[in-house]
């Protein structure tokens, strides 16, 4: 059997082109991926999706769109993609239980992984005082302390971003000057609101009284201190990661991996990008749905001619 349209992850942008693409009647398959739902179930708290105004989980927003879309006839498969063949039609997909699929259109809404230090404690509070996103999450820590971890612009961007919530920032950085643009670091080290702890790495990210974030353990990397300092939220910005593996050489990227795309087309007809597979600018709820939606249209007109 020869699928219409096989969408590739769960996050706004699967949801939301299975949405579309059903009620099209296009009978999408969706293959569900390694983190169903994608990094929005990681978050607690959304405030800043349209349509929620005392806002919800990530989780349950992710559910109820898988509702909604299942209501117009999408089906689910559990599984990963583990290559792909786009050179021929009908596109082949093998999944990792060696599964094959043939269909006549694909979107590919992997999504981007946020890199996290790899420590155990910040594992554990995800979604507790622990983000990978300072806009999505920033407004959840109004008159309190946080930290940014990082030395790129996107720390520099978070940190500045924070300021407007949160009583104190500490920018967290491993060395002794930053990464980023020089009117960047310079518009961080200006900032009454931000201090920079420098040469230091953190070790352990403690949640004594609950578990929430109460502080963060640290290391000078040069002295081999120890100290804590109390914060209610710690946002890491060391850099994402497209999840892209699966389609390298398959369609064009960029030198990060993003899949290139203009209005959702890819470079081969039929293929299709959305959501923080092909955005390292937005990456919001908000604008990887609105951008399922166009690949579901563009999908369905694929077909159609």
């Amino acid at each position: 059997m020869v699928e219409q349209v096989v969408i590739i992850g769960t996050g706004p942008a699967g949801w939301t082109a299975a949405i579309y693409s059903a009620r099209a009647n296009l009978k999408p398959l969706i293959i569900e991926g390694a983190q169903p739902g994608g990094q929005l179930t990681t978050t607690t708290s959304v405030e800043n999706f349209p349509g929620f105004p005392e806002g919800l989980d990530g989780a349950q927003l992710m559910l109820q769109m898988r509702t909604q879309a299942e209501r117009f006839g999408a089906r689910i498969l559990s599984g990963e993609v583990a290559s792909v063949d786009f050179k021929r039609q009908p596109f082949r997909l093998q999944l990792d239980d060696g599964k094959e699929l043939e269909t006549g259109a694909v979107i590919i809404a992997t999504g981007a992984s946020a890199q996290y230090m790899g420590l155990a404690s910040e594992q554990k509070l995800l979604g507790r005082g622990v983000s990978g996103c300072a806009t999505c999450d920033g407004a959840l820590y109004r008159g309190k302390r946080v930290a940014v971890v990082g030395g790129g612009d996107t720390a520099m961007e978070d940190a500045l971003f924070l300021t407007r919530f949160a009583a104190q920032v500490t920018v967290i950085h491993r060395r002794d000057e930053f990464r980023a643009s020089q009117i960047m670091a310079e518009r961080v080290k200006q900032n009454p609101k931000i201090k920079i702890a420098w040469n230091t790495v953190v070790i352990e990210v403690l949640d004594v009284v609950r578990e929430e974030v109460t502080a963060l353990r640290l290391k000078n990397v040069k002295t081999g201190a120890l100290t804590e300092l109390p914060v209610a939220g710690v946002f890491i910005a060391i850099g994402h990661q497209p999840n892209t593996k699966a389609f390298v050489g398959q369609v064009n990227m960029n030198e990060k991996g993003y899949i290139l795309a203009e209005n959702s087309r890819t470079n081969v007809p039929g293929v299709f990008a959305a959501g923080d597979v092909q955005d390292h600018v937005y990456r919001q709820a908000v604008t990887a749905a609105g951008s399922g939606c166009m690949a579901a249209i563009e999908a369905e007109r694929y077909l159609k001619h």
